[in-house]
């Protein structure tokens, strides 16, 4: 009877092992950064950023993408980072957001299950998301703006996280906030929450007034990340009064 606990044990502790090791082949499962995000611009203040919750460690790690005067960038999904890079290589050259998602979309492999959303220099907007993207997937362009999201609840999370961001006002990095908290109220990563970030750039405004980094904070293991990316944005900007 011990002997026989001890082989079930074993076996026990051999399958727990195995959630750890590559796939058949190799080759390690795809990290999915099933995520809602929004890239935008504000004209006015000269900014180009992306914001970002996932229930995914430390998304900011992976999605948001910008550089001051040239745009944003946010990859997700079956997330290829090389895109962030890539896209502002392609705006910075000239190309607008259509353009460089074009080109992006054209060389990967794997666009099938990717999802980009672009804003460029002027602030035109694009988004693409894959066929093979998990549901539901999808995004919407509006003016400056670009959201995006996949596995999540429904398609009222980018639709709401659109109004959310057309209708706010204030400082650019509270308008970027809002659009991620409707984009949580109204149902969000469907998994459930862990990680979110907010990527901000400014020519002239990172430390010291060197650099363009003006906002890079991330929030990448909390049961309430939206919240608490919230209370340290406030360390940093303004909220604005309602």
């Amino acid at each position: 009877m011990r002997a026989r606990r001890r082989v079930l044990a074993l076996a026990a502790v051999l399958l727990g092992l195995t959630a750890f090791l590559p796939a058949p082949g190799g080759e390690a499962p795809p990290d999915i950064a099933a995520t809602f995000s929004i890239a935008a611009y504000d004209p006015d203040a000269k900014e180009w950023g992306v914001a970002v919750a996932s229930k995914y460690l430390a998304v900011g790690s992976a999605v948001p993408f910008a550089k001051a005067g040239v745009g944003a960038v946010a990859t997700q999904a079956q997330v290829n980072v090389a895109l962030g890079p890539k896209g502002l290589e392609l705006m910075a050259a000239g190309k607008s957001a259509e353009e460089a998602l074009k080109a992006l979309t054209d060389e990967d492999k794997g666009k099938d299950v990717r999802q980009v959303g672009l804003v460029d220099a002027k602030g035109e907007a694009a988004t693409f998301t894959g066929p093979r993207c998990n549901a539901w997937a999808g995004g919407k362009v509006g003016k400056h703006y670009a959201v995006q999201g996949n596995i999540l609840t429904g398609k009222e999370v980018v639709d709401d996280m659109a109004a959310a961001y057309e209708k706010a006002k204030g400082p650019f990095a509270w308008r970027l906030m809002t659009a991620l908290e409707a984009g949580e109220k109204a149902g969000g990563d469907k998994r459930g929450k862990q990680s979110a970030a907010i990527l901000i750039v400014k020519e002239g405004a990172g430390p010291n007034r060197v650099g363009d980094r003006y906002v890079d904070l991330r929030v990448d293991d909390h049961e309430k990340p939206i919240q608490e990316l919230a209370r340290i944005l406030a360390l940093r900007v303004r909220q604005p009064k309602e």
